[in-house]
């Protein structure tokens, strides 16, 4: 008989980006641009949490928190990304991810408003890869006489 596993969740440092723009950044002619916010890849098959952080943009305003959010994913076409659930954990967006096709980059729109009244907007990349995919057996090239042929490091040449 099967019985059901209780578990107490805890966000994954694996899938956590927090937000970008309120940290102090040199001055002068040689600003670097923006970093990309990204996530780690995914399998289609998987089913995970992702973490968006915005406590930087909340630092000086202890009484302010997350009121509303709104998450768009791109591209939205049948089979695609879905998400299953979205929550406010203290200054924290949490978003449960399913599905999406393989060699597909998505893009993970997240709108948060607070209660303060301020409205933060960023994109977040998560590429969805064939990670649980088996890889294909590679095969020899023979020669008509059943030789293999190799490169000139005696290495086989093969097909996938």
């Amino acid at each position: 008989m099967t019985t059901p596993a209780t578990h107490l969740w805890r966000p994954s440092n694996a899938r956590y980006v927090q937000i970008d723009g309120f940290v102090p950044t040199p001055r002068g002619p040689q600003v670097p641009p923006p970093q990309t916010l990204a996530w780690p890849g995914k399998d289609p098959g998987d089913t995970l949490d992702y973490i968006f952080d915005i406590a930087p943009a909340l630092t000086a305003n202890s009484g302010d928190s997350i009121a509303s959010l709104d998450v768009a994913l791109s591209p939205a076409n049948p089979g695609d990304l879905t998400l299953v659930s979205a929550a406010a954990d203290g200054p924290r967006v949490v978003l449960w991810l399913s599905g999406g096709q393989a060699l597909t980059n998505y893009t993970v729109t997240v709108t948060v408003g607070t209660a303060g009244g301020r409205i933060l907007a960023r994109s977040i990349v998560l590429p969805v890869l064939a990670l649980a995919a088996v890889p294909a057996q590679q095969s020899a090239l023979t020669t008509a006489a059943g030789q293999a042929l190799t490169d000139p490091t005696g290495t086989p040449l093969t097909i996938i």
